[in-house]
């Protein structure tokens, strides 16, 4: 990583310029009206920063995954959310890793131009939750196309993508040895398929993250969207989870970042009986608590996503990362509400807006209680708990 230090800093740098033509009143906006930031997205893929992942011979940058982490963890950091975005990074990677040289040839260019939208990741559903090999949503080989029936849920961005890497399943489960087979990847056209068998619905939620539902009534896909072989979707979307856990644990740090600055600019500025509340422990210590997770956290993100770069396992890593991360960015979040006191829940402070967004990412991706069932299993050799 030390490599590409001088690379990070101008991004870094790059990153800062674009938050703040992008101020708290841009993001206020947006959240009151539950409006996609297009604007700011447009100048993120015009600068090449969400393409910086993509290799250089399909018209991306070429970066490695820890440098992309720092454009996310910048973003946050400075003000933004890239969660209206962070897709284009790690859902690419499917096409990327699995995808035919056609397909890369095909859309890749387009993705990196930012003439093409990669925003939408179709896997969970209502009634399967995290249990992904127990998804009902299934693709029909018939001649030269598939038709796809079921439904997604929290399918974020859909209405702002335009293509979706879609998981279904091609055989039925009674017909496989393991639940994990069976199922295969696809890379739909949105273009084609919205209103002809594919209903996108929004779900309104505490937070402006633009997620939907998403309905497949006989959808017609060419054969030629599949992505890799038939029945080996699960081993796909696998390999690029670490990728995202890395990513979104970056965007945390970031947050966490901006909570502490936010809270300790404000604890040396505000004066209560005569001094600055941040002379006081009570403040002072949940701050520098806070301060000292996040740093912790990153090093971990730092340790998974350099095991991720050498192509060695980094699951346990990962998640670690992600929960870490998560929770010191809350943590942070709090010790900055508490600091700001009653003036925190006022919208233009930007506290409550970034609170409440912090929270998410104990939930998704991927809930705390799931990665600590994996640690429990996959790192310690403990019975497998469900």
């Amino acid at each position: 990583m030390t490599d590409h230090a001088e690379t990070i800093a101008q991004l870094r740098d790059t990153v800062q310029r674009v938050c703040e033509d992008y101020p708290g009143e841009y993001w206020r906006e947006k959240d009151r009206e539950r409006a996609y930031p297009t604007e700011f997205v447009r100048a993120l893929t015009e600068l090449g920063l969400l393409s910086a992942l993509i290799p250089e011979e399909y018209g991306g940058s070429g970066l490695p995954l820890s440098v992309g982490a720092e454009i996310l963890k910048a973003i946050h950091e400075f003000g933004g959310n890239a969660g209206a975005c962070h897709a284009q990074m790690y859902t690419m990677g499917t096409v990327l890793r699995h995808g035919s040289e056609a397909q890369k040839k095909q859309y890749l260019p387009g993705i990196a131009r930012g003439d093409l939208r990669l925003q939408a990741f179709g896997v969970t559903e209502p009634t399967a939750g995290t249990d992904t090999t127990n998804i009902s949503t299934v693709a029909v080989r018939k001649g030269d196309t598939y038709v796809v029936n079921g439904q997604k849920v929290w399918t974020s961005r859909a209405e702002h993508s335009d293509l979706m890497v879609l998981l279904a399943r091609t055989t039925p489960k009674d017909q496989v040895k393991k639940r994990s087979e069976g199922l295969s990847v696809f890379l739909v056209d949105m273009r084609e398929t919205v209103g002809r068998g594919m209903t996108i619905k929004p779900i309104r939620t505490m937070i402006n993250h633009s997620t939907t539902e998403v309905f497949f009534d006989n959808m017609e896909i060419p054969a030629s969207s599949l992505i890799g072989e038939e029945g080996q979707g699960m081993k796909y979307i696998l390999s690029g989870m670490n990728a995202e856990r890395i990513l979104i644990a970056s965007e945390c740090i970031g947050d966490g970042r901006w909570f502490i600055k936010k809270a300790r600019d404000y604890a040396c500025e505000r004066k209560v009986f005569g001094r600055p509340i941040g002379q006081n422990q009570g403040i002072q210590f949940p701050i520098a608590r806070a301060y000292a997770e996040v740093e912790a956290a990153n090093l971990m993100v730092d340790k998974a996503a350099e095991l991720y770069e050498a192509g060695k396992p980094c699951g346990t890593e990962a998640n670690i990362s992600k929960l870490l991360a998560s929770e010191s960015a809350w943590h942070a979040a709090e010790a900055c509400m508490q600091t700001f006191g009653g003036f925190a829940v006022a919208e233009e402070y930007d506290i409550e807006r970034k609170f409440r967004e912090c929270r998410l990412y104990q939930i998704a991706p991927i809930s705390t209680n799931l990665i600590l069932s994996y640690v429990g299993e996959h790192q310690l050799g403990m019975p497998r708990s469900y």
